[in-house]
């Protein structure tokens, strides 16, 4: 029976003869002892190995990892048969290091010392107490960007880390917790999030096999529900070898950053029902304006709108936002439609107040009002509802 936590430093690699020997010297002599020996604030024992995945460099990069795992029985190196991009790379380095390696925790890991060794025993305290995914930050405090850096690439990496953190989780909660998602420093729990993901690097697995992997593998971690923290990381100038970073990164970032916004499940889902709400609203702003024509009662026209706009609201959410939790079968619909009107009488109860005391106090026209009422009032009210009591989803 496994008696230690096994963690992998998966270390992409091309043309990195100048680097990788040293850094793999380096874990192994000043690192790994002291991990080994539970110095500083680790409890648990921790068995650590080096993964090198390399893009057949022609520097001789893999020789020398050869060598260094001739000394060391931890270091391994897994060469690859054609240059596929780092975000290929890694997915190869995880699943070796899953299937060969008995991999429990495994880290994105640079190495050409731009992330410091010493940033490794922190991470592993993070995942002794309990968390599933930790990443370094450059923009927490204790973190910072390399002084060799020219105001040009600060800004864009401030710039851009900001942006793609909007375009993948504002408003909710991982907007204000991911400081530094295009950071490369990594640890993920294999068990439940690592040996959940689709591994295949090939075909349109990944996004991109470029720097924008990183988003893609962030975005799908923390969808899984990982217990997520970050640690300062204080990023260093590269001094010897050839960068990873290629051309046209930022506009490869973006991109990935709106494809996984846009496709994503709740972004789906809050389009679709945007949509229904928008024909919800032609039926509603139709009819207001045949029964304001025909009766004199005010809130009878504005009642019998706002109902007919629900009825359409409910069939159409029924067979196509919430088409997963779709209701069936004439018992069920029947039951849960009048759910969804005792559901909607806060809806029928907002614009029916609301528009009637607009029109009589403020002197409002309804169609300038029913909008108002509708994006502002109704809306978040009828996405709060739908999804808490009428198409919650189905414990599994």
């Amino acid at each position: 029976m496994k008696q230690q936590n096994v963690a992998v430093i998966v270390i992409p690699t091309y043309n990195e003869a100048d680097n990788i020997g040293r850094m793999i010297e380096y874990l192994n002599s000043k690192t790994f002892p002291n991990i080994i020996a539970k110095k500083g604030d680790l409890t648990e024992a921790w068995n650590m190995k080096i993964l090198v995945v390399d893009g057949n460099s022609p520097d001789g990069t893999g020789k020398v990892v050869e060598k260094e795992a001739k000394k060391y029985n931890n270091t391994f190196l897994l060469t690859e048969t054609s240059k596929d991009g780092i975000g290929a790379a890694y997915l190869k380095g995880f699943k070796y290091a899953i299937d060969k390696l008995d991999a429990d925790f495994v880290f994105e890991f640079d190495g050409d010392f731009q992330h410091p060794p010493e940033t490794i025993p922190l991470m592993l305290k993070a995942m002794e107490e309990g968390y599933d995914y930790v990443i370094g930050s450059r923009k927490v405090k204790g973190g910072s960007n390399p002084k060799g850096w020219g105001f040009k690439r600060v800004f864009f990496s401030e710039f851009g880390g900001f942006v793609a953190r909007f375009i993948l989780f504002f408003p909710f909660k991982n907007f204000f917790k991911v400081t530094d998602p295009t950071t490369g420093l990594k640890v993920t729990r294999v068990k439940g999030f690592i040996d959940k993901m689709d591994l295949d690097w090939t075909g349109d697995r990944l996004l991109t096999k470029s720097f924008g992997y990183k988003l893609q593998l962030l975005f799908e971690t923390l969808k899984m529900g990982a217990k997520f923290k970050e640690v300062p990381l204080q990023f260093h100038v590269r001094n010897a070898g050839e960068s990873k970073i290629e051309a046209k990164t930022a506009k490869d970032i973006f991109r990935v950053a709106i494809l996984l916004r846009w496709f994503d499940d709740f972004t789906q889902k809050f389009l679709k029902f945007g949509t229904v709400g928008f024909v919800g609203y032609l039926v509603n702003a139709i009819f207001l304006n045949v029964f304001s024509k025909s009766w004199s009662i005010e809130w009878l026209a504005w009642l019998l709108s706002t109902e007919l706009a629900i009825v359409s609201n409910f069939t159409l959410n029924n067979i196509w936002t919430f088409k997963k939790q779709s209701i069936s079968g004439p018992v069920a619909l029947i039951g849960k439609f009048f759910q969804f009107n005792l559901s909607s009488a806060g809806a029928l109860l907002i614009q029916t107040v609301v528009g009637s005391l607009g029109v009589k106090y403020l002197g409002v026209s309804r169609q300038l009002l029913l909008p108002f009422i509708i994006v502002f009032l109704v809306l978040p009210y009828n996405w709060f509802m739908y999804n808490t009591f009428i198409w919650k989803n189905k414990k599994k």
